[in-house]
């Protein structure tokens, strides 16, 4: 199998997290993960059935009410989410993610879906109200303070906002032994650089922004939350999961970033390729590796009365 193709929480330790400088006057760049759809579904580790069973606890979830997923993807969570509520939209500003996102769900047979073209900065009323509204490893390529406002009209007077911190391209270093070699994420990250330099792209341009260390997830969204209206906070945390990965499925996961997503290495996709395989098959010759996977801290936000 072949393949072509954000610099999310790092680790226990010390969270990282790298941050668009958007705001007023940002616009979404169409080309950010252009060709990377296909790749970010099989290169991203699924959010685990824990996080859905978590939420509808916690929620109160019967298969009743609507969703919606802001920034979907190719539908990740909403997938996960969606056989638990009678209605979900996943809306997306590529529309290949979302194509990505209907196929999946026809696979899987969940039928219960609506895949809508959109910029969250476009959200109006046209969509409905919801119960739940999700923001999972998305909010940071927003407009956030725009989108944080909007989606709160959206909410019924019982609604919930869910914001997902997770990193799901790659694992964090532990002290647990795993039964095979993790990927060489330093060298992979050398290779991009080798290939597209050493300023980080993103779309047509580079990814610039600040880099907030030493810091809990959520620090910065719960400002720009409250702010908007949004009280009453509660954590909940999925354990990380030990995952075993294969080389197409690794290699996936690096076409899945905006950073290195395929269109930029133009014609020297193919070669970047082989040299990222090379790489994996000089650390584990049978093609297997294996991740601990950070935990998943999930904020929900309910509405001011």
């Amino acid at each position: 199998m072949t393949f072509l193709g954000r610099r999310q929480l790092g680790s226990r330790e010390c969270v990282v997290e790298t941050r668009l400088m958007t705001g007023a006057g940002w616009e979404w760049d169409p080309s950010l993960y252009a060709g990377s759809a296909a790749y970010y579904a099989e290169g991203r580790v699924p959010y685990p059935e824990e996080l859905g069973d978590a939420l509808a606890r916690e929620l109160g979830l019967d298969g009743s009410g609507r969703l919606l997923d802001v920034g979907c993807g190719p539908g990740s969570l909403t997938l996960l989410l969606a056989p638990r509520f009678g209605h979900a939209v996943g809306m997306d500003a590529d529309p290949q993610m979302l194509a990505e996102g209907r196929r999946r769900a026809a696979a899987t047979g969940i039928a219960n879906v609506e895949w809508v073209h959109r910029r969250a900065e476009d959200l109006s009323l046209d969509l409905g109200s919801f119960r739940v509204a999700t923001l999972a490893q998305s909010f940071h390529w927003m407009d956030r303070e725009r989108v944080a406002g909007l989606v709160r009209e959206l909410l019924t007077a019982d609604g919930a906002l869910v914001h997902v911190h997770a990193t799901t391209h790659q694992g964090i270093e532990g002290e647990s032994a795993l039964p095979h070699p993790g990927p060489p994420r330093r060298e992979i990250e050398a290779l991009v650089r080798q290939f597209l330099g050493t300023r980080r792209r993103a779309g047509r341009g580079h990814r610039t922004g600040i880099v907030v260390g030493e810091a809990e997830p959520g620090q910065d969204e719960a400002r720009i939350y409250r702010a908007v209206g949004f009280v009453r906070p509660t954590r909940i945390e999925v354990p990380g999961q030990v995952v075993v990965r294969s080389t197409d499925q690794v290699v996936a996961s690096v076409f899945s970033l905006s950073y290195a997503a395929p269109h930029l290495f133009g014609d020297r996709a193919p070669r970047f390729e082989q040299g990222l395989r090379t790489l994996l098959a000089d650390v584990s010759p049978d093609g297997m590796f294996s991740e601990q996977m950070r935990e998943i801290a999930v904020d929900i936000w309910r509405l001011q009365q």
